[in-house]
């Protein structure tokens, strides 16, 4: 009986070996049957966006996508919305491409964070990136330093800001070993808000190609490989089809009055509307506008980080300015609501679960509060008004009016007011053609006086 000798066995061994892992990469490698997918991202990143690229992803995933390009322009965006992107990222079916772009682009802040977790990184010549510290931490430049050290960095002053830096750090250092970039400037992205143009970006390891236009993009990355989580591919783009997805109209409004200068402002128009419904009864028309602004803002409200205190001061605004609607007087109850108003939208969002300003602009607080105060004054003025003056119509239009005689019969006659005939009663005789005031009115019938005419 013949015996096969250790090296030949030890051959058949490594010959079936490689050919298992060839076969692996061939089917890796395989050339997908769909197009090049693209989605365009611009303004903060929030739940529109996160709901976008989920959605994209999905088509990607059905359609056999040879890659889903993300086309990406933001100054930062929501913490959470930002995490679910990237998360998505990393699971992603496809191959995904962020691709800051066109030219005057950027990707501060949360678009830091996406470069990073995306398979291949590009920018456009004239774009930028970096300047990823939260911005709950205040501007690094301005914060206290350490003496000595590698880099004289800032120092965070409490244990919540060393806590909250740190894990910024750590996490997109982590997406930097991951995709194989520069984490030193990661760190330094955070840490220094450091920015890089598009050139140096490339020329430092934090991205991967320049490209001006997509064509260009899909011929360099052509060949490239990628890491997804089942494995690694290739990415087979040249001559592929490209097809850019529509968000729908739904996101892109969402998207829109997600913005919290947006979203105070159709708060506004919502509550002045309905207030001006109350204050006209029947008008509909700014009750309707009113309904839709205020349904538009609490939609954009419930998909942005607000503070309980700010909702509590809005309401109460709210609730004082439609006493003073229901009962107008010297205007104390609408300058206290248009106080606690003002105040509630200045804390109504958390700043900390952004890494971009999240408030409402100081021009656009000053702008509703003159506009706010001009129309509460504007209606107590009106309000004032129409106290002082005389009813002009219904049954008190007539008291105090002046009549003359038509005919009389004892204590009844007729007497002729404003161009009609009254039936009139007096507690004397009168003669017809003198002139009366009216005392009362008693159904169709006139409690007059006789008043005497000074001689002309």
């Amino acid at each position: 009986m013949q015996h096969r000798r250790p090296t030949e066995t030890t051959a058949i061994f490594v010959f079936l070996f490689c050919l298992l892992v060839g076969l692996a990469k061939g089917a890796l490698a395989r050339e997908p049957a769909g197009p090049v997918l693209v989605i365009e991202v611009e303004g903060a990143i929030g739940v529109a966006a996160v709901e976008q690229l989920e959605k994209a992803l999905a088509e990607a995933r059905a359609r056999d996508a040879a890659a889903l390009v993300l086309r990406l322009d933001t100054p930062g965006g929501l913490v959470v919305s930002t995490r679910a992107m990237i998360k998505a990222i990393l699971g992603a079916p496809v191959p995904v491409i962020l691709w800051v772009a066109p030219s005057g682009a950027r990707a501060a802040s949360a678009g830091t964070y996406l470069a990073y977790a995306a398979h291949l990184a590009a920018m456009a010549p004239g774009t930028h990136i970096g300047a990823a510290t939260p911005i709950a931490l205040g501007a690094p430049p301005t914060a206290p330093r350490e003496p000595g050290g590698e880099k004289d960095r800032p120092a965070p002053t409490d244990a919540a800001e060393r806590k909250a830096l740190n894990d910024a750090i750590a996490y997109l250092r982590s997406l930097a070993r991951l995709r194989g970039r520069n984490a030193e400037w990661a760190e330094a992205a955070v840490r220094e808000a450091a920015t890089l143009t598009a050139e140096e970006a490339v020329e430092k390891g934090v991205v991967e190609l320049l490209a001006g236009s997509l064509p260009e993009l899909l011929e360099k990355a052509h060949g490239r490989p990628v890491r997804l989580a089942e494995g690694e591919r290739t990415l087979l783009l040249r001559d592929r089809p490209v097809e850019t997805l529509d968000p729908g109209l739904r996101l892109k409004v969402l998207q829109a009055i997600a913005d919290p200068n947006i979203a105070f402002v159709l708060l506004l128009v919502g509550i002045y509307g309905i207030l001006f419904e109350f204050w006209n009864p029947g008008t509909f028309l700014p009750g309707i506008v009113g309904g839709i602004a205020l349904f538009l803002a609490l939609a954009a409200l419930s998909v942005l980080p607000v503070q309980m205190a700010g909702v509590a001061l809005l309401l109460l605004g709210i609730a004082l300015m439609v006493a003073e609607a229901f009962t107008p007087g010297i205007g104390i109850l609408g300058l206290g609501g248009l106080a606690a108003f003002i105040a509630g939208a200045f804390f109504l969002f958390d700043p900390g679960a952004a890494d971009f300003d999240l408030r409402v602009a100081l021009p656009v607080l000053i702008a509703a509060a003159g506009v706010s105060a001009l129309l509460l004054m504007g209606v107590l003025g009106a309000a004032m008004g129409a106290r002082r003056r005389r009813v002009a119509a219904g049954a008190e239009a007539l008291l105090g009016a002046e009549g003359r005689v038509v005919a009389w019969d004892g204590r009844e006659g007729r007497v002729r007011v404003q161009g009609e005939l009254w039936d009139a009663r007096a507690d004397r005789s009168l003669a017809p053609g003198q002139l009366v005031r009216v005392k009362q009115r008693r159904g169709l019938v006139l409690d007059v006086e006789p008043i005497e005419e000074k001689p002309s």
